[in-house]
């Protein structure tokens, strides 16, 4: 997927004394929102990871920049830097080419804690599956099948802008949160993600942005 990066940021103003010409990045799937990793950047690591799109650290133990899947291949796509409010740290968004951590998951935390809460409420639906019909609600659509689900989100769609035409905002809350519910069962049914989703999304705009260039 073509991705363009945004790097918009002034930083000529990043505080490197702070801690000894070091600076904490912050490293979030684009996609996801989900937390990988904490590296650090000097100088130098920062310039790389500006020129090449990949990004690179200042290895504490290495005492060398590195850049990260250099020997694993489990490279981060540079997609959108920012640093913080006090120009002492960076949030780096990043597009994960395999797993991040070095024992192999896509986090370095644990999944429960680095994950936004659709995130997780999607890795919940997906244990559901193939559990007895009986054990939950989810697990009983999927028993079902794919029609029944895909009659579930219709109807939540359509209560959903019943309740918007009517201005019941509260109505709207719940419909809609039923609709995400009911639609996040049927990406699972069908193999998808949100993360696919998100992706398609992520590459219209960037169509729409460029043909407006």
């Amino acid at each position: 997927m073509s991705t363009q990066t945004n790097t918009k940021s002034d930083f000529s103003e990043l505080d490197w004394n702070k801690q000894d010409g070091l600076i904490p990045a912050v490293i979030q799937n684009h996609l996801s929102g989900k937390v990988l990793m904490l590296g650090y950047m000097d100088k130098a690591a920062l310039e790389k990871t500006l020129s090449t799109g990949d990004v690179t650290f200042f290895s504490r133990s290495k005492q060398r920049l590195w850049t990260k899947g250099e020997t694993s291949g489990n490279t981060l796509k540079l997609i959108a830097i920012d640093k913080d409010c006090d120009n002492d740290s960076l949030l780096v968004q990043v597009i994960p080419n395999g797993p991040t951590c070095h024992k192999g998951t896509e986090s370095c935390w644990l999944d429960d804690n680095a994950h936004p809460f659709l995130n997780n409420l999607a890795s919940l639906i997906t244990s559901r599956k193939g559990q007895s019909a009986d054990s939950s609600y989810t697990a009983s659509l999927f028993a079902h099948g794919t029609k029944r689900i895909a009659q579930k989100v219709g109807e939540e769609g359509l209560e959903t802008a019943l309740a918007a035409a009517t201005h019941d905002k509260e109505e709207l809350v719940n419909e809609a949160s039923d609709l995400i519910y009911h639609l996040l069962v049927l990406l699972e049914d069908q193999h998808l993600s949100l993360s696919d989703i998100t992706a398609n999304l992520l590459a219209r705009h960037e169509k729409a942005l460029q043909s407006k260039a």
